[in-house]
C-alpha cells in the first residue's frame, strides 16, 4: 500500500494579508486574488463592459481629443455578461413595445432630396452613353466603372438598394404545387392592417388580445425526459436532426409566408430560436392579433421546406482518397464566380461537377427528389395574451430567457446528467461533421461536387462555417427574428430611446442631436502605444458608472421630496447639494 501525501489546507486569514509581504509563503500567496481579475468582477457588478473599445474623440470646434470607451456589444453572456444583459433588456423592451399596438406603425420612406434626384438623373444620362457605346460596338469598360461608382454615390447619399431593381442572377425556382402528403391551407382576403382583430367585453371594454406560440421539431427517437438524452442512442436518428438544424431558419420562414396568407393581413411577430433539452432548436413566438388555436396548429401541420439539393447519399471522396486542386488555364481571367481552378478525382483526374452542373442536372431529373424535407413536430403550443396583463410579461421574459447563452451553453456541469448530455452533444456534432450546410460547404467534396465559389485547400470535415460548431449545434440562423413593422423602430433607435432616456434624466445635453458633425471619432489601435490598459480603462468605466447613479440617485431623492443623503458610503462619490 501506498501512502498517499496530504498537504494540510491554508486557512481563510481573519485579518488582510499585504500582498506585497515578499516573506508570505507561496500557497497563502497562491490563495490571494489577483487585483485585475478583482476589476474585472466589479466591472461585471456594475454593469460595465469588460471588453471595452477605445475610441478617442475630436472636437472640431475646440480641437480637443478626449479618449472614451465603446462597449464591445457582444450578445453572448460568456462574451462580455453586462453587455449581454445590456443586449437582453433591450431585445425585452423591443418586443414590449410592438406588441400589443393599437395604431397602425407609419413605414412610409422618406422624400427623396434634391441631391438624390440629380444622382438619379446623372445616372440616367450615363447609362444612355454607355448603351449607345455598346450599340456602336464602343468598348465600354469606362463607362461601366463610371456607373459602379455612381451607384455607389446613391447608396452614399442615403438611397438603398439599386437602381435598375432586380437580380443581376436568374433565381432558380422550382414548381409550387404543393405536396400531397401536405394538408391544404385556409385561405381569406388580404387586408392592408398589421393590426388584429377587437373584441368588445359586456362591459363595454375593447380587448385586443394577441398570440404567444411555440414551435417544436418532430421526434427523432425516445427521449428520457429527466435527462433530455436518447434512450438507446444507436437508433436515434442524428441524421435527420442535423438537417432538420441546418434548415430550421428556413422552415420558420415558411411558417410566416402560411401565417399571413391564412390571416388575412401583414402578420408582425418577434420571434427567438432556443434550444429545447434534447439539444434540438425549437421557436417561441409572439405575434400581434390572433388566429383561433385550430387554424395555428393547421397552418403548423401544413408548413414544410423541401431542401433542393445534390444528394449525399454515396460518398465518393473519403480518408486519403480526396479530390486534387487544379489551377485553371483555359482562360486568363476569372471565372463569374470568382473560381480561379477546378477539384479533380485523383485517380481519373475527370472534373467534378460544379454547384450549378450539378443543380442543373437535378432540375432535368423529372424523378428526383428532395434532399431532406422538414416539418414542426405535433407539439404545438398556443396561448392567448392580453396587453398589461402577468401573462405579457412572464412571455416576454420566456422568449428572451437563452438570448444570452449560444445553443451549447445548456450543458450546465453542474447537473449531475451532464455527462450524458454531454455525450449526447457530441455525436450530433459529428453527425454534423460531413453535412453539407450551405452551396460553400467544403463537405460537398466528399460526395463529388465543387461547392460553390471553391478554392484550393479545402477538406470535408473542416469547413469552418458556424453551423459546424458545437456552441451552435447545426442551427446558423439568427436567434432574434423580428418583422419590418413590428414596433416601427429599429434596434438601433431603441438604443437611442434609451440614451435619450438617460441623458433627460441627468440633466444634460444632446450634443450629437445639436451639431452630428462637430466630432470627429477614431478607434485606438491595437499597436498604440498611447492606448489606454484595459485595467485603467475598466476602472474609468466603474467611475463613471458610480458618478451616473449617484447623480439619478439625487435626483430621484429630488422628485420624490426626500431629503438628499450622503450616497458616498454606497457610490463612493459625494453627491452635489
Amino acid at each position: 500500500m501506498t501512502d498517499t501525501l496530504v498537504l494540510p489546507s491554508t486557512p481563510v486569514p481573519d485579518v488582510p494579508v499585504d500582498a506585497s509581504d515578499r516573506t508570505l509563503p507561496r500557497l497563502v500567496r497562491d490563495t490571494l486574488p489577483v487585483a485585475l481579475d478583482v476589476a474585472i468582477e466589479v466591472a461585471k457588478l456594475n454593469g460595465v463592459c469588460i471588453h471595452p473599445i477605445e475610441i478617442k474623440r475630436l472636437d472640431t470646434h475646440t480641437g480637443m481629443v478626449e479618449p472614451f470607451d465603446v462597449p464591445c456589444g457582444a450578445t453572448k453572456e460568456a462574451k462580455c455578461p453586462p453587455c449581454a444583459k445590456r443586449n437582453q433588456q433591450l431585445r425585452r423592451a423591443q418586443c414590449r413595445e410592438g406588441w400589443h399596438l393599437e395604431a397602425e406603425p407609419i413605414a412610409e420612406p422618406h422624400p427623396a432630396t434634391d441631391d438624390q434626384k440629380w444622382l438619379i438623373e446623372f445616372r440616367a444620362d450615363v447609362q444612355a452613353k454607355r448603351d449607345t457605346a455598346e450599340r456602336d460596338g464602343e468598348e465600354v469598360a469606362d463607362w461601366d466603372e463610371a456607373i459602379e461608382g455612381i451607384d455607389a454615390e446613391i447608396n452614399a447619399s442615403g438611397m438603398r438598394g439599386n437602381v435598375l431593381g432586380g437580380r443581376s442572377i436568374p433565381k432558380r425556382s422550382r414548381s409550387t404545387r404543393r405536396r400531397q402528403d401536405a394538408p391544404d391551407l385556409p385561405k381569406r382576403a388580404k387586408q392592408d392592417t398589421t393590426l388584429g382583430r377587437t373584441f368588445n367585453a359586456p362591459d363595454g371594454r375593447v380587448y385586443r388580445p394577441s398570440l404567444f406560440v411555440t414551435l417544436t421539431l418532430p421526434s427523432y427517437g425516445k427521449i428520457r425526459a429527466d435527462q433530455g438524452v436518447p434512450v438507446n442512442p444507436s437508433t436515434y436518428d442524428y441524421a435527420a436532426a442535423a438537417r432538420d438544424a441546418l434548415h430550421f431558419s428556413k422552415l420558420v420562414d415558411r411558417f410566416v409566408q402560411n401565417l399571413r396568407r391564412v390571416a388575412g393581413y401583414d402578420v408582425q411577430y418577434f420571434a427567438s430560436v432556443e434550444p429545447q433539452k434534447r439539444l434540438a432548436p425549437h421557436l417561441h413566438m409572439a405575434i400581434r392579433g390572433t388566429l383561433p388555436r385550430a387554424e395555428m396548429k393547421q397552418i403548423a401541420a401544413a408548413t414544410y421546406h423541401q431542401v433542393w439539393w445534390p444528394s449525399v447519399d454515396e460518398v465518393r471522396f473519403q480518408g486519403d482518397h480526396l479530390p486534387v486542386w487544379g489551377e485553371r488555364t483555359e482562360r486568363a481571367e476569372p471565372y463569374p464566380d470568382g473560381q480561379t481552378g477546378d477539384y479533380l478525382d485523383p485517380t481519373t483526374g475527370e472534373l467534378l461537377p460544379t454547384w450549378d452542373e450539378a443543380l442543373d442536372q437535378l432540375d432535368t431529373d423529372e424523378t428526383a427528389e428532395p434532399l431532406h424535407v422538414l416539418r414542426f413536430g405535433t407539439q404545438v403550443d398556443v396561448q392567448g395574451v392580453l396587453a398589461g396583463s402577468p401573462d405579457a410579461d412572464q412571455c416576454i421574459g420566456y422568449v428572451s430567457k437563452y438570448l444570452t447563452k449560444s445553443l451549447g451553453d445548456t450543458l450546465d456541469p453542474d447537473d449531475p446528467n451532464h455527462q450524458a448530455r454531454r455525450d449526447h452533444a457530441a455525436r450530433m456534432v459529428e453527425a454534423l461533421r460531413y453535412e453539407p450546410c450551405s452551396p460553400t460547404c467544403a463537405n460537398w467534396l466528399r460526395y463529388g461536387v465543387q461547392p460553390k465559389g471553391a478554392k484550393a485547400g479545402m477538406m470535408p470535415g473542416r469547413c469552418k462555417g458556424k453551423a459546424h460548431k458545437p456552441e451552435h449545434l447545426g442551427y446558423a440562423g439568427r436567434r432574434v427574428l423580428v418583422s419590418r413593422k413590428w414596433s416601427n423602430k429599429t434596434l438601433r433607435e431603441h438604443k437611442q430611446d434609451r440614451r435619450a432616456w438617460v441623458l433627460d434624466m441627468l440633466g444634460l445635453p444632446d450634443e450629437t442631436a445639436t451639431d452630428p458633425h462637430r466630432y470627429v471619432w477614431r478607434p485606438v489601435s491595437t499597436k498604440d502605444p498611447t492606448r489606454t490598459p484595459l485595467a485603467k480603462r475598466l476602472l474609468r468605466g466603474v467611475a463613471n458608472r458610480h458618478r451616473t447613479r449617484a447623480r439619478l440617485a439625487e435626483l430621484q431623492a429630488r422628485a420624490d421630496g426626500r431629503p438628499i443623503e450622503d450616497l458616498s458610503e454606497t457610490t463612493g462619490l459625494e453627491v452635489a447639494a
